[in-house]
């Protein structure tokens, strides 16, 4: 769902404004799913991803110094596109999928990296986290919380990186507040519709209108 918020506000905001207003908002709903899992996390997972993902969010960061809007926008449509391939490959492999992907350090490298720089150069790292977590067979609920307490502390990491590169400001943060109410409002609405929503149908569209965007964007 992530990737289809990122690719929407791109195009209502310049490309590197988009980021930091996400951020904020992704912050506050970490918050409740960390607190509704708090007791479903499996840390050596996490623990082990630490190092790289430093080393992609650092790469992220210089790369976000240097490009403008225009040249960011691109780069998150090749971005999102990349997680896109990625999702539906997994999805039409499944349990293969994930059996064909090894369990060494070089994964565990690669993962981290590339999660950390998709995760600060456009706030969608979903599809990668997906992936690792997915491979190491986490029950369901272990799934969610590890994954969810993964993206509060990437987040709370990029909060600094994005206010020294001016993306995260006095504006952006009173619109942010502004949008709070909408957040808990949209977060107590998607527990009640979700469930009527037949996956496949959901995950099909989220999907679609990203992909949309994503190849608008490179456009």
């Amino acid at each position: 769902m992530v990737i289809l918020v990122v690719t929407v506000l791109t195009f209502i905001f310049p490309a590197k404004e988009s980021v930091g207003i996400l951020l904020p908002m992704l912050l506050v709903g970490d918050i409740f799913a960390v607190t509704y899992y708090r007791r479903n996390v499996v840390w050596k997972h996490l623990i082990s991803l630490i190092p790289w993902v430093l080393i992609g969010i650092i790469a992220g960061y210089f790369v976000l110094s240097q490009v403008s809007s225009e040249q960011l926008k691109p780069l998150i449509g090749i971005i999102v596109l990349t997680m896109i391939v990625l999702q539906l490959t997994r999805q039409k492999f499944g349990k293969r999928f994930n059996q064909l992907l090894p369990t060494s350090l070089w994964f565990v490298a690669l993962m981290g990296i590339l999660g950390g720089f998709t995760t600060i150069v456009g706030n969608a790292a979903g599809a990668v986290m997906t992936i690792y977590l997915l491979v190491k067979g986490l029950s369901k609920e272990d799934f969610i919380g590890t994954a969810a307490w993964f993206f509060l502390y990437v987040n709370l990491i990029k909060f600094p990186f994005y206010l020294q590169l001016g993306l995260i400001n006095q504006a952006s943060l009173t619109f942010n507040l502004w949008m709070v109410p909408a957040i808990i409002a949209g977060v107590f609405i998607g527990i009640k519709i979700l469930p009527l929503i037949p996956k496949k149908v959901f995950g099909r569209l989220v999907l679609g209108l990203a992909a949309l965007g994503g190849i608008n964007l490179l456009l």
